[in-house]
């Protein structure tokens, strides 16, 4: 398992790693240093004319010890300070002097120039507030200069809790960040400017931080493997559940399709599909695996029938936001008595009655699984906000509603009351198509049906739709994968989760 610390967490760690386990903090610079010059040599970068330009904080001074062992090791620095040398940390001050010793000199502010490697050590991972005036200057120029970019624990510009842009941020080729990987580089938009990110073990006691409510974690194969359901040999349709799939209004007979068949591929042993009855014969020709039934209109009685029946129900792909839909979803969550999975306009017909959740009955066990969109919808605020504070709306959502949140984005993000975070680590850019989110909705029901819990479902159902995207997109390349290629990979993902059980 991995943990993502946010720069505060990340911040305590280093004081108690200091303070408490006496550790002192020069020891650690000179660590994260050596770590860094290691890490350029044996990515064999090109070292023959190096810029480092450093801040007045710690930050700065990893980056003046940097520069102090690649002149130690014969290279010709050029040293920039770029921040107020009075307002230097002690630690800075003592790496200052330091490599002053080795006879180079720190010019004030950057100096553009033809470098083979440029070091970004201005600003660390407390930073909180909007890069702006010269620093802003220095970091396009540094941008725009040609050379590998290297950034020091993060890329300056960059919230380590966010990874948004604090005005202006510098764009790494690489970056090599101390003990843990920040969150912020994880997700969408940090991850953009971090370039290659490796993580070095410098010392830093992590362990208060990794338990933390604000952190956030990652699975690892055989995590995943642990939550694989059980496929006993005496067993049959009935022992693999029975899901009920509410999906498809007229012309969306797709969305229905998408949703079964990735939960029959994900092991659910019965589907039975209640869409709209223009669907039908589609449905039926399709997937001749499933039960169809079909609706004209509203019927109650009949949908209580099937709700009845039902192990599991997956509700709300492509039903459209009409009344029978909105009496059919209602319906659903006041009778819902079974695990219970609510996409797309399920949760659009939910954005526009909050008081549904209310309907549900005490313990109901749901999912939901929205994408930034819809989450805006469900939240009443702008997609922009929910970017720089998803972590924090993300736990203030499920600490007020019954239900495990899968929050799709390029890097998704699972939640439940009262617990961290989880972030998924598989997928890829050509899984952007429509479609896409109806296959993860199918496979989070399937594995849902088979008996997992809400959240084990959810997280090895980002896992394996992640993975079935990662698989498609080496067979077919990053541009023509659609949603039914995630489907044909989904016996694959498996597949390969298996062999590390083998392993």
């Amino acid at each position: 398992m991995q943990y993502f610390l946010t720069g505060k967490r990340m911040q305590a760690a280093d004081r108690y790693t200091i303070e408490t386990l006496g550790i002192p903090s020069l020891t650690l610079m000179e660590r994260a240093a050596e770590a860094c010059v290691n890490i350029m040599e044996a990515e064999a970068i090109d070292l023959s004319k190096p810029c480092v330009v450093c801040g007045s904080g710690n930050n700065g001074g990893d980056g003046f010890a940097i520069a102090r062992m690649l002149s130690e090791r014969g290279h010709t620095v050029q040293v920039c300070m770029a921040g107020n040398i009075s307002h230097c940390t002690e630690e800075t001050s003592c790496q200052i002097e330091r490599l002053k010793r080795t006879g180079t000199k720190i010019c004030d502010g950057y100096v553009p120039g033809e470098y083979s490697i440029i070091v970004d050590a201005m600003f660390g991972v407390g930073l909180n507030r909007e890069v702006a005036g010269h620093y802003s200057q220095i970091i396009r120029q540094m941008n725009e200069a040609d050379g590998i970019k290297f950034s020091v624990d993060i890329p300056s510009g960059i919230s380590a809790d966010s990874g948004m842009v604090l005005g202006t941020a510098f764009r790494a080729d690489m970056t090599v960040t101390f003990q843990k990987k920040k969150i912020g580089l994880m997700l969408p938009e940090g991850r953009s400017y971090a370039g290659k990110l490796v993580a070095v073990d410098i010392g830093i006691n992590t362990e208060q931080a990794e338990k933390a409510p604000d952190t956030v974690y990652a699975l690892d194969a055989g995590d995943y493997r642990k939550l694989l359901p059980a496929r006993p040999e005496d067993s049959n349709k009935g022992s693999f559940g029975k899901l009920l799939v509410i999906a498809g209004s007229k012309g969306m007979s797709g969305a229905a399709y998408l949703n079964a068949a990735a939960a029959y591929k994900s092991g659910a042993g019965l589907v039975q599909i209640y869409t709209a009855e223009e669907n039908r014969t589609i449905l039926q020709t399709l997937l001749p695996e499933s039960i169809i039934q079909s609706y004209e209109r509203y019927d109650e009685e009949k949908l209580l029938s099937l709700l009845a029946w039902a192990d599991a129900v997956c509700i709300g792909s492509g039903i459209g936001m009409g009344e029978d839909s909105r009496r059919i979803l209602e319906t659903t969550l006041k009778h819902i008595s079974v695990p219970c999975l609510i996409d797309a306009d399920g949760l659009n017909l939910m954005a526009e009655h909050p008081e549904y959740w209310d309907d549900l009955p005490e313990g109901a066990s749901v999912v939901i699984t929205p994408h930034m969109k819809e989450m805006s919808r469900l939240l009443d605020v702008p997609v922009s906000r929910i970017k720089e504070e998803r972590l924090s709306l993300l736990k203030r959502f499920t600490d007020t509603h019954p239900a495990v949140c899968i929050l799709k984005d390029s890097r998704t993000l699972t939640a439940a009351s009262g617990g961290q975070s989880a972030l998924n680590l598989s997928g890829n850019a050509a899984m952007a198509k429509a479609g896409s989110g109806d296959v993860l909705a199918g496979i989070t029901a399937g594995l849902m049906v088979q008996g997992l819990s809400c959240m084990d479902a959810a997280l090895l159902g980002t896992f394996v739709h992640g993975l079935s995207g990662d698989l498609a997109r080496e067979e077919m390349g990053p541009y023509s994968v659609l949603a039914g290629d995630l489907i044909r990979h989904v016996g694959n993902a498996f597949l390969e989760i298996l062999k590390t059980q083998k392993e």
